[in-house]
């Protein structure tokens, strides 16, 4: 595709793929759907990796039986633990923010409560890396002058493939450090809590008031950083 290409689904406003109404109705997708454009060949090599390719069948299975069998009926937290048994996980890692240990504490009380009794949490913040150990410019941590650790996704990562995890799951991890971690990591990976700290970890809220609070959005500049209120201070929390 070039650059210029309008074929993207978020150009679409028919969402054919996903209501093709009675059997033999025309269906009305755009010029540039990529439904339409992308052939049936590469449609039937994917559909046959979910049937016979073992590892990626077993978790397709998995997910389109919580879908289906559990539709609106469960929570985000009961729904992964239903998920990890369907796929036959045994080990779960924890991928954790140090800023939402509490949240994954609770998590790790739940898994057990439910049987999986085999759970490991590494936090962000494992082995107190100064961040400028790690190549982080002290002018960009979060307080200037001030002992920062860095967060270690990679070891986050390392560790838990070290522990042999059958599946692992992020909990609140930075934008990027996520990205890292899910690179490193050799289980599969699912989210429970998407971080965001301005809106209470529910980063659709900013989507949902686009047209209000948070009209910004929709302006052409990316936001510039806000000015510091002063150098030192209060030593970072680890969110």
């Amino acid at each position: 595709m070039e650059g210029n290409d309008p074929r993207s689904c978020a150009n679409c406003a028919v969402r054919a793929c996903d209501d093709r109404g009675a059997e033999g109705e025309t269906r009305a997708y755009p010029a540039f759907c990529l439904t339409e454009r992308t052939p049936d060949a590469a449609f039937e090599e994917t559909a046959a990796l979910y049937r016979d390719d073992p590892d990626t069948a077993r978790i397709f299975q998995a997910a389109a039986e919580v879908e289906g069998l559990y539709y609106s009926q469960l929570t985000r937290v009961e729904e992964v633990m239903v998920f990890a048994r369907r796929i036959g996980a045994r080990k779960i890692g924890i991928a954790t923010c140090m800023g939402l240990i509490d949240e994954a504490q609770a998590f790790a009380r739940i898994l057990r409560a439910k049987g999986f009794d085999d759970v490991c949490a590494v936090a962000c913040k494992v082995g107190a890396v100064a961040k400028e150990r790690a190549g982080i410019a002290d002018d960009v941590k979060v307080h200037p002058g001030c002992f920062e650790p860095t967060c270690n996704p990679v070891m986050q990562a390392r560790i838990l493939n070290e522990a042999g995890c059958d599946l692992n799951v992020i909990v609140g991890l930075c934008v990027g450090h996520d990205t890292l971690f899910m690179q490193h990591a050799e289980a599969p990976v699912t989210y429970l809590v998407v971080k965001d700290r301005v809106l209470a970890h529910n980063p659709a809220a900013a989507l949902y008031t686009k047209g209000s609070y948070y009209r910004r959005l929709l302006s052409p500049d990316l936001p510039e950083p806000r000015p510091r209120a002063g150098e030192g201070g209060m030593p970072p929390t680890g969110v």
